[in-house]
């Protein structure tokens, strides 16, 4: 068995290829791999070699197991806690210096998925990074602003960008990491619960966002004149309020936002956005626990809703909206849809929309395995994504490419 690269970035694809099986011999290929907790993850899929003896996952079909189909990453992202651990934890790194490593492994048959395979006849080992060597981490305590800031290797200047996730708080790295690696200096920016930043997010002043912009606009290694933003859930609605009220603000990739502000008001000098509620008597809950909250974020449009929404029609830059429209966790095509309304509505065809059938929530790097329920942080239960695992791989696939040809053409 060979993959190549045995050591490579983790948005990028592998080649596996065995070699030396009987012709159309049936084998299970397995990936398995441990998360810096040492929660196992693992998958499998079921092949026959050719006539040869061989087989090429670049060409090959899969006919069972985890996926089906010529799926080159089906097996890294297809990836989901092993049985006996507890279900719903997302594979993502905590620290962006070391790499995933995974074991590839070629059992004899076609063994059931979550099943003892049959023994094993072949095996690699991969290694997953987030970062190029010479990307730079510096830990960040500039005025109230907290994070890492991530440099390319080289002098630069190089385009700027500020990376936030949802409202699971904290500081989520790897994403900024394979922007640095991928020529921008990326500014992975938490806006609660990290170090001295407040506990839980009551309230958020847009103040605190513009100083990380202006910080980033300024530090030497960065292109002028203005930088972007990036950000998922929580974090694209907090996107699309920068670029509409901070001129240092020139691109904004939203991936999975509101067009309206929510939960926590937010505040900008004398102005106030009021948060869109949740109802929790609207959220449900399935047979096996797992709470749907698709139908419990308040109506943005109406009438008594709208001082809550973002005018993104005075924003002077331009908007990359990614949506899936099978996310669960909000309507998140519908709101790309009002958005795009509104900007229309004044005139405005500064936007590019990429909508997947098919696709949940949390759009990804490539590879990042699909998680349809996840175990949200903040409040300890499994809440549904949605999402069909082959459809979300190629939606986080298609994405990067296009999130980071939209991030260079508007920054330079």
């Amino acid at each position: 068995m060979t993959v190549s690269p045995a050591a490579g970035l983790a948005d990028e694809r592998v080649e596996t290829r065995v070699a030396g099986l009987g012709p159309g011999q049936p084998v299970t290929l397995r990936a398995v791999a441990t998360d810096e907790r040492g929660c196992l993850f693992q998958s499998c899929a079921h092949y026959r070699a050719d006539g040869r003896g061989e087989l090429h996952l670049g060409t090959d079909a899969s006919q069972g197991g985890d996926y089906t189909g010529v799926e080159p990453m089906g097996l890294f992202w297809s990836l989901a806690p092993a049985g006996m651990e507890s279900p719903y934890q997302r594979l993502v790194p905590r620290s962006t210096g070391t790499p995933i490593k995974v074991e590839m492994l070629v059992h004899q048959g076609h063994g059931l998925p979550r099943a003892v395979p049959g023994p094993v006849v072949a095996k690699a080992k991969v290694e997953r990074w987030f970062t190029a060597p010479g990307v730079r981490r510096i830990r960040l305590k500039e005025g109230g602003v907290r994070g890492s800031l991530f440099l390319p290797p080289g002098d630069g200047p190089f385009p700027g960008v500020i990376d936030m996730y949802g409202d699971e708080g904290g500081l989520t790295e790897f994403r900024s990491s394979l922007l640095a690696t991928r020529g921008f200096a990326a500014l992975s920016l938490p806006y609660f619960d990290f170090e001295d930043l407040p506990k839980v997010m009551k309230e958020l002043k847009l103040e605190y966002f513009q100083d990380a912009a202006r910080f980033l606009q300024r530090h030497p290694k960065v292109k002028g004149p203005g930088v972007g933003v990036i950000g998922t859930g929580k974090g694209a609605e907090l996107a699309l309020s920068m670029i509409t009220f901070l001129p240092e603000v020139v691109a904004a990739v939203c991936i999975s936002g509101c067009s309206s502000n929510t939960v926590a008001d937010l505040h900008y000098g004398e102005m106030t956005l009021p948060g869109l509620r949740f109802d929790m008597n609207k959220v449900s809950v399935s047979d096996t626990g797992v709470y749907d909250t698709f139908e419990a974020l308040d109506d943005p449009t109406k009438p008594a809703n709208s001082p809550c929404t973002i005018p993104i029609e005075k924003a002077e830059g331009h908007f990359l909206l990614v949506v899936g429209e099978d996310d669960r966790m909000w309507k998140s095509s519908l709101y790309a849809e009002l958005a795009i309304g509104r900007l229309r509505q004044h005139g405005k065809e500064n936007f590019e929309l990429l909508s997947y059938p098919g696709a949940g929530h949390r759009i990804d790097p490539p590879s990042t395995p699909f998680c349809q329920v996840a175990m949200d942080r903040v409040l300890g239960v499994p809440i549904l994504g949605g999402g069909e695992s082959k459809a979300h791989a190629h939606a986080q696939e298609h994405s990067w490419g296009k999130i980071q040809e939209f991030l260079h053409l508007h920054l330079g």
